[in-house]
């Protein structure tokens, strides 16, 4: 069967929860087909995430698309590079500008390729403030099947399958010790204001956690601003530890897959997380889980959504990038001493 030996190009190029969101998939398309060999092409900050898939079927290549490959005329380089891999078919996880012009490089030596129908329609639907369609929509590793589905691959997300943890590194585990406290990741912040839950809410979660003095509190996220403000947060608490700056992404990956649990916004640490069926627990704001970017097989009692009664317009963005006059503190609905009982129940479960 043709199928079952075949090299395919995966395209995901951004973003860190996409990426995520795809390693579900492709960890259960491997698993199917294990004679099949994939390369995944993807930014390089995001290598980390498609190197947690077996490196005997998987080879993941990191394409700087500001540098070299830029622009047009990079992503023809890119896609003359590519060719001498010998594909047989093209999975366009992405279905942007750059993977459709590489999709049409290679449809001129008759490979076959699917690609992503992203929903815009049905998402615009779900979000606009007049005339809204409130139901839940196809998740994204929903669509991403669809597109090996088109492609001959039949993937059962449902199976039981899950990746292997890796060894934490040296210097993970002298930043954050060595004791029997189960481990809780926080990832307070996000890319937009919009889906970002109340600091000073989210620091009384923190509180209840670490009086509680059975958990170890990991807080994630990035650049300046952030570092300063976990490093601050850490330094009010006996059991809280910043680890904001302090390791690598690959890094920082392999120490989600050894947490207890993992609280974040409708952000990256989410489903990165989720794909070691880690339970998160996800606090949403202008956007919605019903847009399809929950994280991979949690449960309805993990996402935390503002009161919708008072709020009726939510979500008002499938990104969380609008902001809607007189909708600034929706969050505020969402009562930290729930979120702490919830996690409280999954972890003393």
């Amino acid at each position: 069967m043709e199928n079952s030996t075949s090299h395919i190009l995966v395209i995901r190029l951004s973003a860190m929860g996409d990426c995520a969101l795809a390693i579900p998939v492709l960890l259960r398309l491997i698993n199917s087909y294990p004679k099949i060999k994939i390369t995944v092409i993807t930014k390089k900050f995001f290598v980390p995430i498609f190197k947690t898939l077996p490196a005997q079927q998987v080879e993941v290549i990191g394409v700087d698309t500001k540098k070299e490959y830029k622009g047009f005329f990079g992503i023809l380089k890119l896609g003359r590079t590519l060719k001498k891999m010998n594909f047989q078919k093209i999975a366009d996880l992405h279905n942007v500008l750059r993977s459709k012009i590489l999709r049409t490089q290679f449809s001129f030596s008759g490979i076959k390729s699917a690609k992503i129908d992203k929903g815009r329609k049905e998402k615009k639907a779900l979000t606009r403030a007049e005339n809204k369609i409130f139901k839940p929509l196809k998740t994204t590793p929903q669509r991403y099947v669809e597109v090996f589905n088109k492609l001959g691959y039949f993937i059962d997300l449902e199976e039981n399958i899950t990746l292997e943890k890796p060894n934490l590194t040296e210097n993970i585990k002298n930043i954050i010790g060595k004791n029997a406290q189960k481990l809780i990741g926080i990832a307070p912040f996000a890319a937009h204001k919009a889906k970002t839950y109340p600091l000073a809410l989210m620091q009384e979660i923190i509180a209840d956690l670490n009086a509680k003095n059975n958990f170890k509190i990991l807080l994630f996220g990035g650049g300046k601003k952030e570092i300063k403000a976990l490093e601050k947060i850490s330094s009010a608490y006996e059991n809280v530890i910043s680890i904001a700056g302090k390791i690598t992404f690959e890094e920082e990956i392999k120490l989600i897959s050894h947490l207890d649990l993992m609280l974040a916004m409708d952000s990256g640490n989410g489903h990165l997380a989720a794909m070691y069926d880690i339970s998160v627990i996800t606090i949403w704001g202008a956007t919605h889980p019903f847009a399809g970017f929950s994280p991979f097989k949690q449960k309805q009692e993990n996402q935390f959504i503002p009161d919708l009664k008072k709020f009726p317009l939510l979500p008002t963005s499938v990104f969380g990038n609008k902001e809607v006059e007189g909708y600034e503190e929706v969050m505020k609905s969402i009562s930290p001493e729930k979120i702490t009982n919830r996690i409280l129940e999954i972890l003393e479960s």
